[in-house]
């Protein structure tokens, strides 16, 4: 086998097979031209290199080519090992050219390159942990702005004896440790009332006045005005919420209000309910049946000569009024009373003037420490205050006029503190609680109903207004054992046939708030001694300051 030599075109003096040196011929002069023939080339030195064919690649065409005898003999013919002694430069060229030869069929053979990123540099090492780190700050601050990422506080100022227990025990648990719960109560509505006015005048909030809770009790008759001074704020996104989704369409048109307090489907929601009673009339069974007197069942029976100076009420304008409208066939709300009630003005100015005759007492405090005295035998409150008054006696009937009666209801209202400039409430002046919509939808859940079916609490359900949530077989197991009050309501709520009679107080329209002021001014004054604590004038008096806008 001949022996294989490779010329690798690699740089110009390589062109030709082998390179010059001193042990070579010498270099033809350069008016000699260089012979370019691959085999005279290397004929000085394959001197002793038998007939056998050489393999040489050029730097053109690879080609083999015979390797012929000299043409003279005057050479002897020597071995190939000793030709590398005398040539050890052509024994380099040789390994050079075994190198490039190897180096080819390995990059034949090698797997595809595939391609690599460049690493970065330096510069963009450095932006791209500046970004990663923003991306991690701003993952961070999502994290602690979630709603439950952290401790949530949560402040509420309730009425005094609203909220059962049991719900605050349960909600603490429901919500777990993340929950920071700060309660407080009032004695009563205006207390809660008069605190949100006084801090909305001077502009400032203390730590402990109502302005400063996330979430606040009020009555429903308070809210148009609540609503048109800008005590309380809307509820942010109530519509989407799963507590007003259960509620009744009744209640979602009640609670719609707008800048003005009125009522507007088109408006904003400002409250959520959380428990609603009636207006009821309770009687001394013992006093009835001594003097054989008739039982009460309905307004008419109030104007009776022989209940003179035995009556109690509330001094609510709105419900005296309202119970002089119902004697005589109206409703609460009636808007225009020239029109829409027979005799006019003055038909209800003669009734109202004949009931007022008729009580002996109108105050919201002392009107049931009268009745349990005996001072008086009948009392017309609110259910809220009636039934456990009721239940602490034992000669007592509390009734629903069956023509129907007046609804209230004690609804959550969030301050509006957020328009208050203070330093003293911390987060507060920002938003309320993010909890508020949690403690909403607590309160009007189902299980929320048994304190009220159970009489630890007077009321009912919001749920309760237009369908029932509980089975009467639920109803008798509750009743079994307990001392029952004598009432016509069910689960402290009205029969059904009453309910649908009974209306929530709405905002009195122009008309109605100018007869209201004519009554109260024209009604006759009444003799009743120092006994009466509050007087027709007083009425009056709060009347323009409640309802005057």
């Amino acid at each position: 086998m001949g022996l294989l030599l490779l010329q690798p075109p690699l740089s110009p003096h390589l062109r030709h097979p082998l390179l010059f040196s001193p042990s070579y011929p010498p270099i033809p002069n350069s008016s000699t031209s260089i012979p370019t023939s691959p085999t005279l080339s290397l004929k000085p030195f394959l001197p002793s290199f038998s007939q056998s064919h050489l393999l040489i690649f050029s730097h053109t065409t690879p080609r083999a080519v015979p390797v012929h005898s000299r043409s003279d003999n005057s050479t002897p013919s020597h071995s190939i090992f000793d030709s590398i002694r005398r040539h050890p430069l052509f024994l380099l060229h040789c390994a050079t050219f075994a190198f490039f030869l190897a180096a080819s069929c390995a990059c034949a053979c090698a797997p595809p390159h595939i391609p690599t990123a460049p690493l970065p540099s330096i510069s963009e090492a450095v932006a791209t942990e500046e970004i990663e780190d923003e991306e991690l700050k701003t993952a961070f601050e999502k994290w602690k702005s979630k709603s439950y990422a952290l401790t949530v506080p949560l402040t509420i100022v309730a009425l005094q004896g609203s909220i059962p227990p049991a719900w605050i025990k349960e909600f603490i648990q429901v919500q777990g440790k993340r929950l920071k719960l700060n309660i407080g109560y009032r004695a009563n509505l205006d207390s809660i009332f008069f605190e949100l006015t006084s801090a909305s005048d001077k502009g400032r909030v203390q730590p402990k006045s109502a302005m400063a809770a996330d979430i606040v009790s009020i009555g429903d008759s308070w809210l148009s005005h609540a609503v048109a001074k800008g005590l309380i704020e809307p509820i942010k996104n109530a519509q989407e919420q799963d507590w007003f989704r259960n509620l009744s369409q009744k209640w979602k048109v009640y609670l719609c209000r707008n800048s003005k307090g009125e009522l507007d489907p088109n408006g904003e929601i400002y409250a959520a309910p959380y428990r609603w009673g009636t207006m009821v009339i309770a009687y001394k069974k013992s006093k009835f049946k001594k003097h054989n007197l008739k039982p009460i069942e309905d307004w008419n029976d109030l104007w009776r000569p022989d209940l003179c100076g035995k009556i109690a009420m509330v001094d609510s304008p709105r419900e005296i009024i309202g119970a002089t409208l119902k004697y005589l066939g109206g409703s609460y709300n009636t808007t225009d009373i020239k029109s829409q009630v027979t005799g006019g003005r003055e038909a209800v100015l003669k009734s109202l003037t004949l009931f007022q005759r008729q009580v002996r007492l109108f105050d919201n405090v002392h009107y049931l420490k009268s009745f349990a005295t005996g001072d008086v035998w009948v009392a017309v409150g609110w259910s809220g205050d009636v039934i456990p008054a009721a239940k602490r006696m034992s000669d007592v009937t509390v009734i629903v006029p069956k023509s129907g009666t007046s609804l209230w209801a004690d609804i959550w209202a969030i301050p509006y503190t957020t328009k208050c400039t203070t330093d003293k409430i911390g987060g507060r002046v920002r938003g309320p609680s993010p909890l508020i919509h949690q403690w909403m939808d607590f309160c009007v859940q189902a299980a929320r109903d048994i304190p009220f079916r159970e009489l630890v609490v007077p009321g009912s359900s919001p749920l309760c207004l237009e369908q029932s949530i509980h089975t009467e077989a639920a109803h008798n197991e509750k009743d079994r054992g307990k001392p029952k009050l004598d009432t016509n309501l069910v689960d402290g709520m009205p029969p059904r046939e009453i309910l649908e009679r009974c209306e929530f107080l709405e905002p009195l329209s122009d008309e109605a708030m100018e007869d209201y002021r004519w009554l109260l001014s024209n009604v006759q004054k009444p003799h009743f001694g120092s006994f009466r604590t509050t007087t027709f004038d007083q009425l009056l008096n709060k009347f323009k300051a409640n309802f005057s806008s």
